[in-house]
C-alpha cells in the first residue's frame, strides 16, 4: 500500500493522480447534491447547451466528444478517468523501456490517447446511465408525464427521484416532491408530474385513467 501511495505521488504522474482524485471529488459532489434533492448534473445541464451546430467552438468540440450525450458530470468523470488511465499507462510503459517521459510530453500524449476512448465510452455509458437532461426536449416538457419513484418515498420534505420518459421515449431521472395535499409516494409508485417548482417537480399519485396522458402531456398555464 505504501509503495502504491509513493508511486501516485511521483512528479512524473502527478497530473494523472490529480485527475483520479478529481473523479472522487466530482462523484462526491454529485452524490451530496442528490441527497439534498438537487442533482448538480441536472442543474448544470440547464446552464450549458451542448447541442451540436452551436456557434461556440468549445461547445461543438464537447458535443463531438460526448457522442453518447451523457450528463455533464458523467462526461467530466469519463474525461478525467481516461486521462488518468492513459497517463499512468504511458509513464509505466516509458519507465519499463527507459525512463518516465517529461510531463511536457506525457500530458499531451495522454490527452491525445484519451480522445477516442472518451467518444467510445460516452456512447457505451449512455446506454446504462439515465440522462438527467435531454437534448431534444426541455425538462418543463415532462410536466404531465407519468413516471415511477426511483428514490423515495416522495413527501413534502427532501425531494426524491423519479424516472420518467419524454414524448420521444428518452428516459430522464429528475428530482421531485409530493404535492402539498398528497400522501407519501413510495418507491415504485406510478406518479404524475403536475408542476415544476425551482429545481424539482411536484408529483401526485397517477390516477388509473391518466395512462392516456402519457402520450399527451398537460398544458401548463
Amino acid at each position: 500500500m505504501t509503495g502504491l501511495a509513493e508511486h501516485l505521488l511521483l512528479p512524473e504522474v502527478r497530473p494523472f493522480a490529480i485527475a483520479a482524485v478529481m473523479i472522487v471529488i466530482v462523484g462526491g459532489v454529485e452524490v451530496t447534491s442528490m441527497v439534498i434533492g438537487a442533482s448538480l448534473s441536472e442543474l448544470v445541464g440547464h446552464v450549458v447547451d451542448f447541442e451540436q451546430g452551436s456557434d461556440n467552438v468549445f461547445i461543438n468540440a464537447v458535443s463531438w466528444l460526448n457522442v453518447g450525450g451523457v450528463p455533464l458530470l458523467v462526461f467530466i468523470v469519463v474525461i478525467l478517468g481516461m486521462f488518468s488511465i492513459m497517463g499512468f499507462l504511458i509513464q509505466d510503459v516509458a519507465r519499463a523501456v527507459a525512463a518516465p517521459l517529461p510531463l511536457i510530453a506525457a500530458v499531451p500524449l495522454a490527452c491525445a490517447a484519451s480522445v477516442p476512448l472518451v467518444r467510445g465510452t460516452t456512447r457505451l455509458v449512455s446506454r446504462i446511465v439515465p440522462k438527467d437532461e435531454s437534448y431534444a426536449v426541455g425538462l418543463t416538457d415532462l410536466v404531465g408525464r407519468i413516471g415511477r419513484v426511483a428514490v423515495g418515498p416522495l413527501d413534502q420534505g427532501l425531494p426524491g427521484r423519479v424516472r420518467v420518459k419524454d414524448a420521444h421515449d428518452n428516459w430522464h431521472t429528475v428530482t421531485a416532491s409530493a404535492a402539498p395535499d398528497s400522501p407519501p409516494l413510495p418507491v415504485g409508485a406510478a406518479v404524475l408530474l403536475v408542476d415544476r417548482s425551482d429545481a424539482h417537480f411536484i408529483a401526485i399519485a397517477a390516477p388509473e385513467e391518466s395512462e392516456a396522458l402519457q402520450s399527451k402531456p398537460l398544458q401548463r398555464r
